[in-house]
């Protein structure tokens, strides 16, 4: 009888962890000050987008975490929206408490999943955006 490989599973790091939250966090700040772009504004929706995606594929059962990220995105489709509407980037501060809710949970999450899954999470989402 042959024993069943069992893929290897690389725990995200605390340096990954770090380059997520400074793709989610100084975006966010940004937007705060008055400084969003539409790069920072695509490294904090890629970031979220990520994670979340990666959360539903592990079938990871952590309480409201993926309603939280869905919340965060929502109101990211609306930025992203006005922005190409009007060309201005910003979140306003109503929409702020949701993004931030998103990027708190993204933060607490990242450390259940690991480093291939969020790999090939990034590229098949990328692979998506460029068919749109």
């Amino acid at each position: 009888m042959r024993k069943k490989k069992t893929p290897l599973r690389v725990p995200v790091t605390q340096g990954l962890k770090d380059i997520y939250a400074m793709d989610m966090h100084l975006p966010y700040r940004a937007a705060c000050e008055g400084r969003f772009s539409v790069t920072a504004f695509g490294r904090l929706a890629a970031a979220i987008s990520v994670v979340r995606t990666a959360l539903v594929k592990k079938n990871t059962l952590i309480p409201d975490a993926v309603p939280i990220l869905d919340a965060a995105i929502g109101i990211l489709l609306v930025v992203r929206q006005r922005g190409d509407r009007t060309g201005v980037w910003e979140i306003t501060p109503e929409e702020r408490s949701a993004v931030l809710a998103g990027i708190g949970v993204a933060e607490a999450c990242i450390g259940v999943l690991d480093v291939a899954l969020l790999a090939q999470t990034a590229v098949i989402l990328q692979q998506q955006l460029a068919q749109e």
